[in-house]
């Protein structure tokens, strides 16, 4: 079955000009392309998928969307009033114990086990990088656990969820909510399982998460600017290179395989689960999960589903 791939420009174009990327060419227009068109006004990337009996589309988003990136989320509103169905991603599923038990248990992640320190699991040039960011933001990280150093470094020094519009998943949830459309997510993670999943992960499990992290800071906040427009202009590949895109895939949960391979299951099921059903269903999936190698997107193909959207491989 040929799957049908636009390259970038020819999918800004599509949308410029008021086309479906699948569709464009359609001798005649219906609502379900209707709805597409509205979609991919808003100007986030998305794939479509045609079934004999309706449409799936596939919004992929970014977490900390930058408010410099021109896109239109009123329309993705728009769209998502007009769906049949929606299927956002889900939170976790805490209860009263686990917040106990993260009191009690809280050094296991935030610590560095047993009173050792960064540089008895860090070669010599990650120790001094380290070293240097500690230097240049007056900080310790000596004692922490590489996750938090991560975090720490991704949020409160790169600064990257700051000055942001509302993620996808926040606009279609609220605009579902008020058109009454019905709404799917995934099974909940349990806070108990997340919680024992971390604990148990030794300290070198999170050094690629540390080292993308330091990647991320180091290059500056230029790269939150171009991870927004790359994004907007249909640029996948150039997002999924970006540093502060590869540091986000990198850090728990996404880079644990037990945890990553669940969540990617999920959304195959949900979203192959979709394709049967009559009318169109709109989906926000994090682009990490759509377009990784053998990604969501990769193992729809796989299966024989007509996909049509910007090309999310890099070039040759």
């Amino acid at each position: 079955m040929m799957i049908r791939q636009l390259p970038a420009w020819q999918f800004a174009c599509a949308v410029l000009f008021g086309l479906s990327a699948v569709s464009a060419f359609a001798q005649e227009p219906t609502p379900q392309n209707a709805i597409v068109v509205t979609a991919q006004r808003s100007g986030a990337p998305m794939w479509t998928i045609d079934t004999d009996s309706g449409t799936v589309i596939l919004v992929g988003e970014i977490r900390a969307v930058p408010k410099s990136t021109p896109w239109f989320p009123d329309r993705l509103e728009e769209a998502t009033k007009e769906a049949d169905r929606v299927i956002i991603r889900a939170a976790p599923k805490f209860s009263p114990g686990d917040f106990f038990r993260l009191i009690f248990r809280g050094g296991r992640f935030t610590k560095l086990p047993d009173k050792t320190v960064a540089g008895e699991y860090l070669s010599a040039a990650q120790r001094a990088r380290l070293a240097a960011l500690e230097a240049e933001y007056d900080i310790d990280y000596d004692r922490r656990s590489f996750l938090m150093t991560s975090f720490d470094l991704l949020a409160r020094r790169l600064d990257f969820d700051d000055d942001t519009t509302k993620d996808a998943t926040d606009i279609v949830k609220k605009a579902a909510n008020r058109a009454d459309v019905p709404i799917t997510r995934p099974e909940r993670f349990r806070g108990e399982d997340l919680l024992d999943n971390l604990a148990e992960a030794p300290p070198e499990s999170h050094i690629p998460c540390l080292e993308a992290a330091m990647d991320a800071t180091e290059a500056g906040q230029p790269i939150i600017e171009k991870r927004g427009d790359d994004w907007r202009s249909f640029d996948i590949p150039a997002v999924m290179d970006n540093p502060l895109e590869i540091a986000l895939s990198r850090c728990w949960p996404w880079a644990d395989d037990e945890l990553g391979d669940e969540i990617r299951g999920q959304w195959i099921s949900m979203i192959s689960d979709a394709s049967e059903q009559t009318g169109v269903t709109l989906a926000v999936v994090p682009l990490r999960v759509l377009a990784e190698p053998d990604g969501v997107l990769d193992q729809l193909e796989a299966q024989d589903f007509l996909i049509g959207g910007p090309d999310w491989r890099p070039a040759g």
